[in-house]
């Protein structure tokens, strides 16, 4: 995590005027923070001493179970907040986030202001209507894993993890997560190789044709 200087904060100030969804002042708690990619925005099981709102980049949300097994189980794209069920004490400790690519935050000092935050009724409705706006997105990704076949489905799912057009993401996890089985995935990704949407390299998957890729994932 790199920290940048308050003149660049309030140039980003400028263009995300965050403070319209709170009542109180809150500069004196913000700074602005960067993360590279593959960077952990929190580590599993961790105490969070800072609530993200991410105005840049993509992570990934993982889960590690009682036996082990690590899922991948949500994708969180800019703009959004990291660390709220964790603030309102929905869940005490962190879930694993990692970032997908260059990520750049406002972060808040929750050690200074959670109490503020919780008691800020403007900050609150707003929170309200981004957990509701959460919840259905989830539904709405579910319902497509359902109704879609995995062409469709993969395309999308590329688009959103590739790095500079480069797409890298673990098999395994893909398959857990879409619901499909590690030979169909395989075969529908031969299939993009064949297509020349992608070409596959020592460090991953080369997109190629992202106009088509876009295409499929459309329909």
């Amino acid at each position: 995590m790199k920290y940048h200087d308050r003149n660049l904060l309030m140039s980003y100030l400028k263009e995300y005027p965050i403070q319209q969804y709170f009542s109180l002042n809150i500069l004196p708690f913000l700074s602005l923070v960067e993360f590279d990619d593959g960077d952990f925005i929190y580590k599993e099981d961790s105490l969070p001493s800072y609530l993200f709102y991410m105005i840049k980049g993509n992570a990934k949300l993982y889960l590690t179970h009682k036996n082990g097994k690590v899922s991948l189980i949500n994708f969180l794209k800019a703009p959004c907040f990291i660390g709220e069920m964790e603030l309102i004490k929905a869940q005490q400790c962190t879930n694993e986030v990692q970032a997908l690519c260059n990520c750049i935050c406002f972060s808040f000092d929750i050690s200074k202001c959670s109490k503020l935050l919780l008691d800020d009724k403007v900050f609150l409705k707003y929170l309200c209507f981004f957990l509701s706006k959460k919840a259905i997105e989830n539904t709405t990704n579910y319902t497509q894993n359902q109704a879609y076949p995995l062409k469709n489905r993969l395309a999308s799912f590329i688009l959103l993890t590739n790095s500079n057009g480069l797409y890298v993401e673990k098999h395994s996890e893909v398959c857990e997560y879409l619901g499909v089985s590690y030979r169909h995935l395989l075969y529908v990704i031969a299939d993009f190789c064949k297509s020349g949407i992608l070409k596959k390299t020592t460090n991953g998957y080369k997109i190629i044709n992202m106009k088509l890729l876009n295409k499929i994932a459309k329909n």
